[in-house]
């Protein structure tokens, strides 16, 4: 079946009678059972819901899991599943990572008793010679947030296959129309539902997808017992927001590939970090793991004042956290996404005060590009 068709019809499981269209909302916290020792499968919202299950089948089929678990927010899903790991535990991430994961790993799991070495995961090399005995992960974000960096994810499955450790990816940027982590050899995949999967900034969502069944009930024994489930009305909106990922996708892929296009022209802009471009160092690895490059880029500024000067002026597109959704949203990750990174780490990364992080919405091209160049040039450059 077709991506597209799968957006819309995921899951074929049917939960009423009425032939309503739009799966219902169950918006219950309990369910009755039918006699002693008996259940409809269904007996406690924290466990299951019908509208939280016809979703995570949908999600699931998309990415070609064995399950899909779904959760109240990406972070809740990350913390959940950093229960899998024991104190003494070691796991490789990458450097560039989205904050809240580096916050989550350096101060809390951390606490709890989990090692971490991050590194560029761009060049495999990097992991080879950081696993060690207590090594039992590697976790990797490709591309990368902010940099847009490019992880080969099937080296990195062969890698880990060899040292008995798990693959964790989080394909929160590229989801899974344009990239399939489990197909290359992940164990698990992450979302930020978010972002795309949801897309239009209106819901908090998280999602482990994962290989087979083990993994699975291990997931799901720590779902339940945690607590962080995702809602009936808000599993809903991301049914809603699912069915159309792939048109989304295809027109804010080609917007974020002329604006790219555009910046790389602009004296102002000194560089130009998009995996569609010919001259990124990860062009040839996303030619061959993925169908497609995303909507999201990150520039630098000749300096900082251009960097507020465009931050400040710009009209159509907002000047807020998060990405994805159907609104194009502009961030200063050194104030934003990633100041709880120390700056020394920050800015060693490329995270400096010149660099701004664009998630290409669904506007028009054109309009899109005129507020860029409004902000940025006053209205005078060449487009």
């Amino acid at each position: 079946m077709d991506f597209s068709t799968l957006c819309i019809h995921g899951s074929d499981k049917k939960y009423d009678t009425t032939g309503a269209v739009s799966v219902p909302i169950f918006q219950s916290a309990t369910f009755a059972h039918p006699g002693v020792g008996l259940s409809t499968g269904f007996d406690y919202t924290r466990s299951q819901n019908p509208t939280r299950e016809y979703l995570e089948q949908t999600v699931a089929k998309l990415e070609g899991g064995f399950d899909a678990i779904a959760f109240s927010s990406g972070m809740a899903a990350v913390t959940t599943l950093m229960e899998l790991f024991s104190p003494g535990d070691h796991i490789i991430a990458t450097d560039d990572i989205y904050g809240g994961s580096h916050r989550l790993f350096r101060h809390v799991s951390g606490k709890n008793g989990l090692t971490f070495d991050f590194v560029d995961t761009s060049d495999i090399n990097n992991i080879r010679e950081r696993i060690k005995p207590e090594t039992r992960a590697v976790f990797i974000e490709t591309p990368t947030n902010p940099m847009m960096h490019v992880t080969d994810i099937s080296a990195v499955a062969g890698l880990c296959r060899a040292n008995n450790l798990m693959l964790i990816v989080d394909n929160t940027f590229l989801t899974p129309y344009f990239q399939k982590p489990l197909l290359l050899g992940a164990d698990v995949v992450l979302h930020s539902g978010t972002k795309y999967l949801g897309g239009h900034n209106d819901t908090l969502a998280g999602f482990l997808v994962v290989s087979g069944e083990d993994l699975s009930e291990r997931l799901r024994f720590l779902s339940k017992t945690t607590g962080a489930c995702l809602s009936p009305f808000d599993s809903w909106l991301m049914i809603r927001g699912i069915k159309t990922l792939a048109v989304r996708l295809d027109r804010q892929q080609q917007t974020a590939f002329r604006i790219a296009q555009w910046l790389k022209k602009q004296h102002r802009i000194k560089a130009v970090h998009y995996p569609g471009l010919p001259d990124h160092p990860g062009y040839e690895i996303s030619k061959k793991q993925t169908s497609g490059f995303g909507a999201m880029l990150s520039f630098e500024t000749d300096c900082s004042e251009t960097a507020r000067r465009v931050l400040e002026n710009l009209s159509v597109i907002q000047y807020a956290e998060s990405l994805g959704g159907v609104e194009s949203l502009i961030t200063y990750p050194m104030l934003q996404t990633h100041a709880d990174i120390p700056a020394v780490e920050r800015e060693a990364r490329g995270i400096g005060e010149c660099l701004l992080r664009l998630s290409v919405g669904l506007e028009s091209a054109d309009d899109l590009i005129d507020d860029l160049d409004k902000a940025l040039n006053g209205g005078n450059a060449d487009v």
